[in-house]
C-alpha cells in the first residue's frame, strides 16, 4: 500500500481495492502467529515478507508502533534453525496461551464474554450465524471453534477478499466494521494486554499485543473511511443484548371459558 490509507483518495476504486488486499493479508499474517508453535518454517515465512516493516496498513498509532517493534525485536532475536531450549519455551508459552490456558487468556470470545467464561456458549453462535449470512462455516468447529482468535481474523480478511463485494467495497469495509465491533474487538483488546503481561517469550507478548494494537488502528482507519464514528462500547453491548419479547396479557370475554 505504500503507506497509503484509503481516506487519502476516497474516489479510487483501485486504491481501495489494494486496500482490502493489503489488509487481508496483514491478518492472515497475523493469524499465523496464533495458529501453531512457532518453528523454523513460520519464522523464515515472516523473515521473507519483511514482517512487521511490510505491513499493508500504515501503522501510525503510538501504541500500534510501539507493538510492531517489541515485535521487530522479538523476531531479531530468534533465527532458523531455532535450538532445542528456544523450541521448547515457544511451545511451552503457546501451550500456555492457546491450549492449557494457564495465563487465563483465552483464544476464544466465548471465555470473555460468556457471564461463567466458558467455551461454546452464546457468542459462539452470533458469531457463526454472522458467518453464515455470508456463505461461511467452520468445518471442524470441535476442534477450533468459530470463535477462536484465529478464525475471526481469517473471517475479516475473507471479507475483504470476496469478490461477491468487489461492485460494492463500501460495504464489505461495513461488515468488517460490524463484525469487529460486534465481535473481535470487544475482547481482543483483553486478551492482547493478558498475553503481554503473563508469557514468558518475547515473541508471543508481541503477537498478542501487535494484532490487538493492529485491529484497534484498523477499526480507526474503516471510521475514517466510511465516514461514520466507531459506537461506544456502551452502545455496542446494548446492540448486542439480547431483546425481551413484550406479550400483552389475555383478555377472556366475561362468562367465556379460556379455549386451548
Amino acid at each position: 500500500m505504500d503507506g497509503t490509507h484509503p481516506e487519502d483518495d476516497p474516489d479510487s476504486g483501485g486504491l481501495l481495492k489494494q486496500f482490502r488486499i493489503a489488509v487481508a493479508a496483514d491478518l492472515i499474517t497475523l493469524a499465523s502467529l496464533h495458529h501453531a508453535e512457532v518453528d523454523d518454517v513460520l519464522l523464515i515465512d515472516l523473515d521473507v515478507q519483511g514482517f512487521p516493516d511490510t505491513l499493508g496498513l500504515k501503522l501510525t498509532q503510538p501504541t500500534s508502533m510501539e507493538a510492531s517493534s517489541i515485535m521487530r525485536q522479538a523476531l531479531e532475536a530468534l533465527s532458523a534453525p531455532l535450538h532445542a531450549e528456544q523450541l521448547d519455551e515457544l511451545a511451552a508459552d503457546y501451550a500456555a496461551i492457546y491450549l492449557n490456558h494457564d495465563y487465563n487468556a483465552s483464544p476464544y470470545e466465548s471465555v470473555w464474554l460468556d457471564e461463567e467464561n466458558l467455551v461454546m456458549q452464546a457468542p459462539m453462535f452470533q458469531v457463526r450465524e454472522f458467518y453464515r449470512r455470508h456463505g461461511l462455516g467452520v468445518a471442524d468447529w470441535r476442534n477450533r471453534a468459530d470463535d477462536h482468535l484465529v478464525i475471526e481474523l481469517l473471517f475479516i480478511a475473507r471479507l475483504l477478499q470476496s469478490e461477491l463485494m468487489q461492485h460494492d467495497q463500501a460495504n464489505a469495509l461495513g461488515e468488517a466494521a460490524r463484525f469487529m465491533d460486534e465481535h473481535l474487538l470487544r475482547w481482543l483488546p483483553r486478551f492482547g494486554e493478558r498475553v503481554a503481561k503473563r508469557c514468558v517469550t518475547p515473541f508471543y507478548a508481541a503477537a498478542g499485543w501487535l494484532t490487538s494494537a493492529y485491529c484497534e488502528e484498523l477499526r480507526d482507519t474503516l471510521a475514517d473511511f466510511l465516514g461514520e464514528p466507531r459506537p461506544s462500547a456502551e452502545e455496542i453491548e446494548a446492540r448486542m443484548r439480547p431483546q425481551t419479547v413484550q406479550t400483552a396479557p389475555l383478555k377472556y370475554v366475561p362468562g367465556a371459558a379460556p379455549s386451548w
